[in-house]
């Protein structure tokens, strides 16, 4: 019997995984009701914008990637906002910017969040509009407890609150403080949003659908839409360029956009076929991940082990690398996904893994296609090889920008992302991967009590690369749901917050529970590790070539191997990293698993 931190959960009736526990509390509650999975991931999705507003918000973005039952296929639906019309390179760069600031209004992208929501609840849930907002608006109106990592972050930007952006002190500041742990915290302005997208939406009459079109329109054409234009033009204030700079987000932006739904992009490993979104994610990296691996015998290498370690790393970097080059909206250009995830490439790629650790970012030239990379990219030497298509480039380093000043002396943390799983009775699957509009990377609106985003940060201030910055284009996104069949049946949903680590440690999850037959739990509680060798999807953008942490509960003997093998390697503190989230369907047992780390995901089920 192996021991884990909490059991395997396992039932018949329904099973939640979720980031936090009340947020898989209010999804369970849903389900028991009679709600399906869809409206219990809904609910579960509006609350987490409440009680971890540190690591995404009612201005943020979801991709979403689901099964439903009846319609008996996997589809996505993009709740990734553009880049407003302002948002132009040359509006930029006027402002003697190189790189978009990481934090402030200048960062904000059309809000996607609450569209993807209700364009899923819509089609495919049962429940009342107001079912799955009554436990965000109860959160919100009569408090919710602080954790450690949230009371922790606002300490962190107090002082940025208090004297730059001085709407967020009044929400999250009590007399120049920030919540004590465990104690009661409320954000009525975020509640009154909430009840007043409710209203309007009951105003249309009680049949579902137009509730649920009238809350639509009263966020992107109506109140909200023309209350974040008005910030956004009125206000000037503090980011990431050390310098103070309006928005460029319109009311015309949110009345333009729509969440909408796409077919995945899947990869077929050992009899599963792992589903994530495209290419204006990172998802695909996960599936180009395992085509690389998919020539390598990890059934023979320990789930600790150096070998494995060493292998899984390698491939990484190779397949992030191929991020950095190809990657982006594919409305915008043609992304070879096709080629990145063939055979041939893959066989041709696998022979870059050496017994040693690769300090170059290395490319790949699908269709003999010449990868071009930003100069922005910083610190890390590009090489491009020989590959599958025997076209050669010369080798090369990028520029090292220097960036912007940050905001570090004012206390500015990076944010993080939420997730939720769900699996209902009748076997319908949800994996949703809320993010953005965190309280430390955007001031609050002071009307509608909460943030925008700042995903624009992943765009390049530099012409002509898939992830360049364009008016309607779709930032690339570190947001990485994904869900699994196995043997043509749904088998699972799960991800893992943590932007560039979301595709490491989902994989790692994923290949220890199918290599080693590890159960849920048993996966989610090996130790955890995590490579930094590419250029960060978020501000300043640095890379750091080489560099890995492992969990420091790996054996010392994998440790001192890596560091033979020229890895870079860093020990961070034992359950420190990943926060995996999973549910699976076997015939007719659901079970779940949560992360303990931060001690706040939770799974429940029966």
């Amino acid at each position: 019997m192996s021991f884990t931190t909490r059991p395997e959960i396992k039932g018949t009736f329904g099973v939640v995984s979720s980031t936090h526990w009340i947020a898989a509390s209010v999804a369970m509650a849903v389900l028991e009701r009679g709600g399906n999975a869809f409206d219990a991931a809904t609910a579960a999705g509006f609350t987490l914008q409440v009680v971890e507003p540190h690591q995404n918000g009612l201005g943020g973005d979801v991709p979403i990637i689901f099964w439903n039952v009846a319609r008996k296929r996997i589809e996505v639906v993009c709740g990734q906002g553009p880049a407003p019309a302002g948002a132009t390179i040359a509006h930029y760069r006027s402002l003697g910017l190189e790189l978009v600031p990481g934090a402030g209004l200048l960062a904000a992208v059309v809000p996607g969040v609450f569209d993807a929501w209700m364009l899923l609840f819509r089609d495919h849930g049962t429940a009342s509009l107001g079912a799955v907002l009554e436990p965000a608006i109860h959160y919100a109106r009569h408090g919710y407890p602080v954790t450690p990592v949230l009371s922790a972050t606002i300490a962190r930007v107090a002082e940025l609150f208090t004297s730059a952006w001085p709407s967020s002190a009044a929400v999250y500041l009590a007399r120049g403080k920030a919540p004590a742990e465990g104690s009661l915290w409320r954000n009525p302005q975020l509640a009154d949003t909430y009840e007043r997208i409710l209203r309007e939406a009951e105003a249309a009459g009680q049949d579902r659908v137009r509730q649920i079109e009238a809350a639509r329109r009263a966020y992107y054409r109506g109140f909200v839409a023309e209350a974040i234009e008005r910030f956004c033009r009125e206000s000037e204030l503090l980011d990431s360029s050390g310098k103070p700079h309006r928005g460029v987000v319109t009311a015309d932006d949110l009345a333009r956009w729509q969440a909408s739904y796409e077919a995945p992009l899947t990869y077929d490993y050992r009899g599963h076929v792992i589903a994530k979104t495209g290419p204006w994610g990172q998802g695909p990296v996960f599936l180009q991940q395992l085509a690389l691996l998919a020539g390598f015998e990890l059934d023979k290498m320990g789930p600790a082990s150096p070998e494995f370690l060493h292998t899984v790393i390698e491939c990484a970097k190779l397949a992030f690398a191929d991020r950095e080059a190809w990657y982006g909206d594919p409305d915008f250009g043609q992304v070879p996904m096709a080629a990145l995830l063939s055979e041939s490439y893959n066989a041709a790629r696998r022979k870059l893994v050496a017994a040693e650790a690769s300090l170059e970012l290395r490319p790949g030239t699908p269709q003999a296609a010449t990868p071009r990379l930003p100069r922005a990219v910083r610190g890390i030497p590009v090489k491009v090889g020989k590959l599958a298509a025997g076209a050669a480039g010369e080798p090369g380093a990028l520029a090292a920008a220097e960036g912007e000043p940050n905001l570090a002396a004012r206390g500015v943390v990076a944010g993080d992302t939420v997730h939720v799983d769900v699996i209902d009775r009748w076997g319908n699957m949800v994996a949703a991967m809320p993010s953005g509009g965190w309280l430390q990377s955007s001031p609050v609106i002071p009307e509608l009590g909460f943030c925008l985003g700042s995903r624009a940060q992943m765009f390049w201030l530099e012409e002509g690369f898939p992830a360049s910055l364009a008016p309607g284009k779709r930032p690339r996104t570190t947001l990485s749901p994904g869900l699994v069949l196995r043997q043509g049946e749904p088998y699972m949903a799960f991800g893992s917050p943590g932007g560039d680590g979301q595709d490491q440690w989902a994989l790692h999850f994923f290949l220890r529970h199918l290599h080693h037959g590890l159960n849920l739990q048993e996966a989610i509680d090996q130790p955890a590790f995590q490579s930094y060798h590419w250029p960060d999807s978020f501000y300043p953008r640095a890379a750091r070539p080489g560099e890995v942490a492992l969990e420091a509960n790996f054996p010392a003997a994998t440790v001192e191997a890596l560091k033979k093998r020229g890895h870079k390697v860093t020990l961070a503190p034992p359950w420190s990293l990943s926060r995996i989230c999973a549910c699976s369907k076997e015939g007719g047992m659901l079970k779940a698993g949560a992360n303990p780390r931060n001690m706040q995901g939770y799974a429940v089920g029966r």
